[in-house]
């Protein structure tokens, strides 16, 4: 089946003037989008095949691209911090976050994580995301919703420090201010070798997980900070930029071992 490359009637596309200046819109016939540069109209765009450019009505010059992963993401709605993808790149390496995983996730907060996640284990794979805080919820959802990935996320509004009621899981995600305290949840709730992957703003919280970590039997820990600079490639002038993303979480992953009759 050949899948066709042109912008169709309730796509969400990427108009894209510069790094700093692009938006993530829903295209609708009939309508509109104002800008600093000039109006764009949809029934100009619906139809054009992703990479054309438009000109605004001021004459602008402007892209029309296609959404991925990362610009839903970052364009998201939100209450809270999200993952940021320099993060979010070494969760899924470290995990192993592929097609037909089993992921349970603690602190949903706005989908950010749990859109990623379910991005790389479908087709097959599965994401349980509980969350305590029914506003967040609400954002989660329509984040969701945003991503089409609504049939590979279950939302749970419950306390997952209760328990889960799942077990076999490949891969748990932590991402709450007291993370410890879902460290033997997490732990019922993973197979054999299965992988905690944990997000952590203060070396505090981190000090308190490791420490529960050893407690509950996972081993090969590792916690890690990850810095990103851009680098601003200009012919002869190419240098650091004088701006970088420094410190956003740490995080800390573990697997599970099994217990014997003598832990």
């Amino acid at each position: 089946m050949q899948v066709t490359n042109n912008v169709k009637e309730g796509d969400h596309i990427i108009i894209f003037l510069n790094k700093r200046k692009n938006w993530l819109v829903k295209a609708e016939q009939g309508k509109s989008f104002h800008t600093h540069r000039g109006l764009l109209n949809f029934d100009s765009i619906i139809g054009l095949e992703y990479g054309s450019s438009i000109s605004t009505s001021l004459g602008e010059r402007m892209w029309i691209l296609k959404p991925t992963m990362y610009d839903i993401i970052l364009k998201s709605r939100r209450l809270t911090q999200i993952v940021y993808p320099k993060d979010l790149g070494t969760i899924a390496a470290w995990t192993g976050l592929s097609p037909g995983k089993i992921v349970v996730e603690s602190g949903t907060g706005s989908g950010a994580l749990t859109i990623f996640a379910a991005n790389l284990v479908r087709p097959t794979g599965h994401v349980y995301s509980f969350e305590i805080r029914p506003e967040f919820i609400k954002i989660a959802e329509k984040n969701i919703a945003l991503s089409g990935l609504q049939d590979t996320i279950t939302l749970k509004l419950t306390d997952a420090k209760e328990g889960l009621g799942i077990t076999g899981a490949d891969i748990a995600l932590i991402d709450v201010g007291d993370p410890w305290t879902l460290v033997q949840p997490m732990w019922n709730a993973l197979k054999g070798g299965g992988i905690v992957a944990a997000i952590s703003p203060t070396m505090n919280q981190v000090e308190k997980l490791s420490n529960e970590l050893l407690d509950c039997n996972f081993v090969d820990t590792e916690t890690l900070e990850i810095i990103l600079r851009n680098i601003e490639a200009r012919s002869g002038k190419t240098r650091p930029a004088m701006r970088m993303i420094g410190h956003t979480a740490y995080l800390t992953f573990a697997r599970k071992a099994l217990k014997t009759d003598k832990d």
